[in-house]
């Protein structure tokens, strides 16, 4: 009997500590989907739904880095051999990502810059940090993998970074006073440079999709990122196009900014379609099964993203017919992001309370 229940009461905490062992670096998407969708959500006009998701992106914030540090003390070399791995080594950049977003929440929501600007000037160093650590160790590594193992849509995260510190940095604009001119400037720059990485990856990334055979299980929910990659670039561009009268480099490009940010979301909304079918080829057509994992929270993510940076692009160039496609795409995120977060509730049930054994769907 004692036996039994020392068993019971050693199962949540090996599932826990090999949970930890094994959290996947791209996590943090959870909070960057959150976030996105408590924003989207505020601007449809639901304040309250907003709050509420606001307050539980915080304990997600606060769990996942608790669970991230316990990781680098207790693991490194499990950290840190993802950190320059192809495939989990972008992963890692949803960690600035989803800092910022979650900065841009604090923002929107509850109008609170002190604490916004502290999470930006933190994203804004883990960026750079991620940015050169990992595409150094990627470039003087000597084994690498092949193009068709190597890459995936996991590495448009380096842009959602990029355009999530460029966006919070627009945002926060106005507190920074007679620096505020320098402030955008380095935001126009992160934005530039962001769209500029886009150009990059997506270039391999459909080079891979076109010419290497392509399996059900290649298909990872992260490649909505391809989608989601170039809509936070949108939104990026529309708060720069809204700022434009505060500074006068952004009024003397204008008509520059205002037809690359239709030409990002142009290119957001062509992928839409392209998604949905390869979806139902991969689970209608091969039969591959749903079962949470934490990459879903990137496919939750391009769509909050894309409503709310069809909302800001409506204002920033007067196009007011695009607000029912923003308020649709709302309810879209918000449903994908409820199911996901049923079927993240479900697997913690599993793992912490039915003593299954650990499979690896919840690192």
């Amino acid at each position: 009997m004692n036996d039994d229940h020392t068993q019971a009461a050693s199962a949540p905490s090996s599932a826990l500590a090999e949970g930890t062992r094994r959290l996947n670096p791209a996590y943090f998407a959870l909070v960057m989907a959150t976030g996105i969708v408590a924003i989207a959500v505020h601007l449809a006009g639901f304040t309250i739904g907003a709050k509420a998701l606001t307050f539980l992106n915080a304990f997600a914030f606060v769990v996942l880095w608790s669970v991230t540090l316990a990781r680098i003390f207790l693991y490194p070399r499990q950290f840190w051999g993802d950190l320059i791995d192809h495939n989990r080594g972008p992963g890692f950049f949803t960690v600035a990502a989803g800092t910022a977003l979650l900065g841009s929440e604090v923002v929107i929501v509850f109008e609170q810059y002190r604490l916004a600007f502290i999470l930006w000037f933190f994203a804004t160093a883990l960026w750079a940090f991620l940015t050169y650590a990992i595409f150094t160790a990627f470039t003087v590594k000597q084994q690498k993998p092949s193009l068709a193992e190597g890459i995936n849509g996991g590495w448009l995260l380096a842009v959602v970074a990029t355009e999530a510190v460029s966006q919070l940095a627009t945002l926060l604009s106005p507190m920074f006073g007679a620096f505020q001119g320098k402030i955008l400037f380095l935001s126009l720059c992160l934005c530039l440079c962001g769209g500029m990485l886009y150009v990059w990856m997506i270039s391999l990334i459909f080079y891979r999709y076109t010419f290497f055979t392509f399996s059900s299980s290649d298909l990872m929910p992260p490649y909505w990122i391809n989608m989601g990659a170039v809509a936070i670039s949108t939104l990026s561009g529309s708060l720069l196009i809204q700022r434009a009268p505060e500074a006068a480099f952004l009024g003397a490009m204008l008509a520059f900014l205002k037809g690359l940010t239709v030409l990002f979301w142009a290119v957001a909304t062509w992928w839409i379609p392209m998604l949905i079918i390869l979806g139902i080829w991969r689970h209608g057509y091969r039969r591959f099964s749903f079962r949470y994992d934490p990459l879903y929270w990137g496919l939750v993510f391009p769509l909050g993203m894309y409503a709310v940076c069809t909302t800001r692009l409506s204002e920033a160039i007067h196009l007011e017919f695009l607000l029912a496609v923003a308020h649709a795409f709302t309810y879209i995120a918000l449903a994908a992001w409820l199911i996901t977060f049923i079927g993240l509730l479900h697997r913690l049930v599993e793992v912490f309370f039915v003593k299954q054994p650990y499979q690896g769907t919840v690192h």
